[in-house]
């Protein structure tokens, strides 16, 4: 007994969790999960140059970054080069087009049924968007020179193995979620950004070495990035609110009341609002890669936005529209969720406020104060990387912190849902 206080309760949860025949099946399948991922990941396109392609990724950044975010498999053009963006992308437009379209509106209240089939619109939807994403990417590393001469049937079968392995990715993912621990899509992409962790420290490290003043500060930069990070994500703002029911016992009632509240997040939108914003700066970029050796003002601004990200425009306008987004999705969760209706139904309310339409303003002006707070800890992690190469002068460490607060949101999550796994046997929990 005074061994197992002895211990880090962290390292003994761990214990007590492979100790559970149930629990340790759960953790070693996600394990095997990640291995069969890591091993497909490097299962290249049919008629792939990977020198060619090694020499494009080494000279383009955002190339670079987004290699980074695949764990490797987009500068090895592999199957599962795209990962389950695709999928992200679905899920992100349905989320967007269920208030809007009633059909949808009526299936999200059907309850378990109805979200099934709404997720299977999503599948649906993934398979074109994984063609038409795959399509461009054959595209963009075709043109900087990253792929030798590819007939038409050999561009079809590459758009086949790419939206098959982003759906294989997602299959997976979800098998992750059901016998597995935590949630198997948000593993995959977790997977993905820790693969290409040691490489990419390992040159960072290489090319710092004239600048140790500069390394040390970005390395105190991103642990207190991390701390940032974790504060904000389990931020919330709790709302009190009191039930009241009535019980009858024998020809007499009884009334009988509780309390709870109801925690609303100050980044309630998570990383949504980053994926959001940086698609909308990366597409000028894109569109004038098609112009780059044209004359005139013309060329000259297309040569400006291809290079945009190096200009300190790029990421003032990231970080506006990240705070703009911010506030437009937690709005869109926020009506779906309809919280003031479902408490009338419970027989719930907000001590001081009125049922009804009163506690929905309520809440509503609440959730717009705390999201300020929300909106700008987003647009600041966006903008980060650009306060840390200025500061330190360190440029190698290619990691943004988006893939730091994807990396500590899924931790935690699954970390919590190890520890419910543990409370529900009756184990000591290891979270504060």
């Amino acid at each position: 007994m005074q061994q197992r206080q002895a211990r880090p309760r962290l390292i003994q949860a761990m214990i007590d969790a492979f100790s559970l025949p149930d629990l340790r099946r759960r953790l070693l399948f996600t394990i095997g999960a990640l291995i069969i991922f890591r091993f497909v990941a490097h299962i290249p396109v049919p008629g792939v140059d990977i020198a060619a392609l090694e020499k494009v990724f080494e000279g383009n950044q955002l190339l670079g970054m987004l290699n980074i975010f695949s764990g490797g498999a987009m500068k090895n053009f592999s199957i599962v080069a795209m990962g389950v963006y695709p999928y992200i992308t679905a899920s992100i437009v349905m989320q967007l087009l269920v208030p809007v379209i009633p059909q949808l509106q009526n299936l999200s209240r059907e309850g378990e049924a109805g979200r099934n089939k709404i997720n299977m619109y999503t599948h649906w939807l993934s398979v074109p968007l994984a063609a038409l994403q795959g399509y461009a990417l054959y595209v963009t590393l075709g043109r900087e020179g990253g792929l030798g001469q590819v007939d038409a049937l050999g561009v079809v079968a590459i758009i086949l193995s790419v939206t098959a392995g982003t759906m294989f990715l997602v299959w997976l993912g979800e098998l992750i979620t059901e016998r597995g621990i935590g949630n198997g899509v948000s593993i995959i992409i977790f997977a993905g950004i820790v693969a290409g962790l040691p490489s990419m420290i390992a040159t960072g490290e290489m090319s710092a070495r004239d600048n140790l003043a500069g390394l040390i500060a970005f390395i105190v930069l991103g642990v207190a990035t991390v701390l940032f990070i974790v504060v904000f994500t389990e931020g919330a703002r709790r709302i009190p609110v009191h039930y009241s029911k009535s019980v009858f016992r024998g020809r007499r009632m009884y009334r009988q009341s509780g309390s709870t509240h109801i925690p609303l997040r100050v980044n309630s939108a998570g990383m949504i609002p980053l994926i959001f914003a940086f698609s909308m700066v990366t597409l000028p970029g894109v569109i004038a890669s098609y112009f780059t050796n044209a004359s005139g003002i013309g060329g000259g601004i297309a040569d400006f936005l291809f290079d945009w990200t190096s200009h300190w425009s790029y990421w003032l306008v990231l970080g506006l529209l990240v705070m703009a987004f911010a506030f437009f999705y937690t709005m869109v969760i926020f009506e779906q969720m309809n919280l003031a209706e479902t408490l009338q139904k419970q027989g719930g309310f907000v001590p001081g406020i009125r049922p009804g339409q009163a506690t929905a303003t309520y809440l509503s002006q609440v959730t717009t104060r705390i999201t300020w707070g929300g909106a700008i800890f987003l647009a600041l992690v966006a903008v980060l990387p650009f306060i840390a190469k200025n500061v330190t002068g360190v440029t190698a460490v290619a990691i943004s912190s988006t893939g730091l607060l994807i990396m500590v949101g899924v931790a935690l999550d699954t970390m919590k849902q190890l520890e419910a796994q543990l409370l529900m046997r009756r184990y000591e929990g290891f979270l504060k």
